[in-house]
C-alpha cells in the first residue's frame, strides 16, 4: 500500500515520465512541493529569475529534445508571468506542463491574498487546465495532463493548493499509469494515389518543408531527390533539413533567400510537407498544392489544396519515392544555379573589408568556430536577419 505524501508521489511519477529538471521560483503557494523536491536527487531544481523565463526555457527545452518540459510558480503574480512562455509553447506546439500553486484549499474562493481564478487564467492557452480539488485526485489528474500535453503538443496546466502538497494519501494500487503510446499515422492510398498524379504531371514542384519533417528527414530527402525538387525549409525546421543539401534553397518570408522566394513565384506544384507555413503573401498565387501533415485541422488552413495526405511524413514521402517516375532536372538545375550565385554574394559581402565592423563580418567569424550540431539561440528583431548569412 502506498502511504506518502502526494507532493512525494508527484516526484515519483515525473521520474516516471522520465523528467529529470524543473525549471521555476519558489514562493508560499508551492512551498509544500519545494520541500518534497528538495528532496530529491535525480530531478534538478533550476531556479530562474521570473517565471515567464521559466516557461519559456521549458519550451525551448520540450522543443530541443522531443521531451515533455516542466515549469512551475506560485499563484497570483507568478501564474500570470507564465502566460507568454506558455503560449509559445502553444503557438509552436510542443508539450510542456505547468504546475501552478494555489492558496491554500480551504480559502480558495474566498478573494484571498494573491488569489486568482487560475482556470480562467489558463482557459484559452492550454489543451489541459484543471484544479486539483484534494490530494487523492493528484497522481491520476498530473499522468492526464501530461499524457494530453504529449497527445495534443501544447501546455497543460495542473494547479494545485498547496497544502494538498503535503497531504498524506494511501493508496492500494495505482490507477492510472505514467505512460503515453505514440499514434502510427498512415496516409490513405487513395489520397497517395491522387497526389502521386500531381507529381507525375508537375515540371516545376517545390517542396516547402517544415518541422514535421522530425523524424522523416532521411525520407523526405529522398523525395525531394526522386522528385528533382528545389527544398525550402521553413524556419522552424532549421537543424532538421541541412543547409547544405544540393536541393536546399535557404528559408521563404521577410527573412528568405531570393531563390527561394523565385522558384515559389515560378512553380507549377507546391508540396507543403509538415507544414502549415501561415505566410500566405509569399506562396503563389494559384497553384495545385499537396499537404502532408498529421493534423487534419491544419491541412488546407493558410493555402488550398487539391490533396491532403494526413499522416505522418515519412511513411509518405517513402510511398511516394517508392511510386514515383524519375523526373526531368531542368527546373532544379536552374535555381542550383540561382542558389549557388546566392551563396557567392553572401561570400563576398562577408569577405568585404570595411571602415566599421559589419554584421556579416560577425556571422562570418560566428561560423568559423560553431561546430555542425551547434544549438544556437537568438532574440528577435534585426539579427534574426542576419541568421541567415549563416544558414541559406
Amino acid at each position: 500500500m502506498f502511504d506518502q505524501t502526494a507532493g512525494s508521489y508527484v516526484i515519483d511519477l515525473l521520474k516516471e515520465w522520465g523528467v529529470d529538471h524543473i525549471y521555476g521560483m519558489p514562493g508560499d503557494s508551492i512551498n509544500e512541493f519545494m520541500e518534497e523536491l528538495r528532496k530529491e536527487e535525480q530531478i534538478r531544481f533550476i531556479q530562474i529569475r521570473h517565471e515567464e523565463t521559466g516557461a519559456l526555457a521549458a519550451s525551448a527545452y520540450s522543443k530541443l529534445t522531443g521531451k515533455i518540459g516542466v515549469c512551475l510558480s506560485i499563484a497570483g503574480p507568478g501564474a500570470v508571468h507564465l502566460q507568454n512562455g506558455l503560449y509559445d509553447a502553444k503557438k509552436d506546439k510542443t508539450p510542456v506542463l505547468a504546475i501552478v500553486g494555489q492558496v491554500s484549499s480551504d480559502l480558495v474562493g474566498t478573494d484571498s491574498f494573491q488569489e486568482l481564478k487560475l482556470e480562467s487564467l489558463f482557459g484559452e492557452v492550454a489543451v489541459y487546465n484543471r484544479r486539483v480539488q484534494k490530494a487523492e485526485q493528484l497522481p491520476d489528474m498530473l499522468n492526464q495532463a501530461i499524457r494530453t500535453a504529449y497527445a495534443e503538443k501544447g501546455p497543460a496546466v495542473l494547479i494545485v493548493s498547496d497544502d494538498l502538497f503535503g497531504t498524506k494519501i494511501k493508496r492500494d494500487k495505482a490507477l492510472t499509469s505514467p505512460a503515453y503510446a505514440t499514434p502510427n499515422i498512415r496516409a490513405g492510398e487513395e489520397d497517395l494515389q491522387c497526389a502521386l498524379t500531381l507529381l507525375q504531371a508537375a515540371k516545376k514542384p517545390v517542396i516547402l518543408a517544415g518541422k514535421g519533417a522530425a523524424g522523416g528527414t532521411k525520407e523526405l530527402l529522398a523525395f525531394t531527390e526522386k522528385l528533382k525538387a528545389p527544398l525550402i525549409a521553413s524556419f522552424p525546421s532549421k537543424g532538421l533539413i541541412p543547409d547544405d543539401h544540393p536541393h536546399n534553397l535557404g528559408q521563404l518570408g521577410q527573412l528568405g533567400t531570393d531563390p527561394a522566394e523565385q522558384a515559389m513565384k515560378e512553380t507549377d506544384l507546391l508540396i507543403l510537407a509538415g507544414t502549415a507555413f501561415p505566410y500566405r503573401e509569399y506562396l503563389p498565387d494559384d497553384v495545385p498544392a499537396i499537404q502532408i501533415d498529421v493534423d487534419p485541422k491544419v491541412i488546407g488552413k493558410y493555402y488550398p489544396v487539391l490533396v491532403g495526405l494526413v499522416g505522418e511524413l515519412a511513411p509518405a514521402a517513402a510511398w511516394l519515392t517508392e511510386h514515383l517516375n524519375e523526373k526531368e532536372d531542368a527546373f532544379l538545375l536552374k535555381y542550383q544555379e540561382k542558389r549557388k550565385e546566392w551563396h557567392n554574394t553572401l561570400k563576398r559581402d562577408m569577405a568585404k573589408e570595411t571602415e566599421l565592423l559589419q554584421p556579416q563580418q560577425v556571422i562570418a567569424e560566428v561560423q568559423n568556430v560553431l561546430e555542425r550540431d551547434a544549438v544556437v539561440s537568438l532574440d528577435v528583431g534585426s539579427v534574426t536577419l542576419w541568421q541567415r548569412v549563416t544558414c541559406s
